[in-house]
């Protein structure tokens, strides 16, 4: 989740700890939609920034387009990907991604998925408690069966 969905003064719910996720590293037959399928599995399990690096290129880029929750869209660095996956256990529980379709040309992998989770705190458009669902998109390029940029095009329903 951005910062822009955290509301400021909101109290922090309590959090339970998350089973560790064990990061899966890749088959050696393991092509391009294996390897983003394992990733989001990672993240639908809470993975934190441990977990989720081992398939990330040093130079991942992640472009997410305008959408409800960041009107301005934003591009975020392998960095900034990292400290928001060990946050994102404070903000949301339960994820789930039901996979619509895939498609794969070369290392160029197209990911259409409906994700759903359990809101942890009050955010904008949502309160504690609550089911978040989103219609995504996402575009991800893989090369040497590393991720290297991810553009996202995320649809929330409210």
């Amino acid at each position: 989740m951005a910062d822009e969905t955290i509301v400021p003064g909101a109290p922090a719910a309590p959090v339970e700890p998350a089973a560790p996720v064990e990061p899966v590293e890749p088959a050696a037959s393991s092509g391009p939609v294996d390897r983003v399928l394992e990733f989001i599995r990672i993240l639908e399990a809470g993975g934190g920034a441990a977990e989720i690096r081992p398939y990330l290129a040093d130079t991942f880029t992640l472009v997410e387009a305008p959408h409800l929750l960041a009107p301005g869209g934003s591009t975020r660095t392998l960095a900034d990907v990292l400290a928001g996956a060990d946050q994102s256990s404070q903000v949301v529980a339960n994820q789930e991604f039901i996979i619509r379709r895939t498609t794969c040309e070369g290392g160029r992998v197209a990911v259409e998925a409906d994700w759903s989770a359990t809101v942890l705190m009050d955010i904008r458009y949502w309160d504690r408690g609550e089911t978040i669902r989103a219609r995504t998109s996402s575009v991800f390029e893989v090369r040497d069966g590393l991720i290297v940029s991810q553009d996202s095009y995320d649809c929330y329903f409210r």
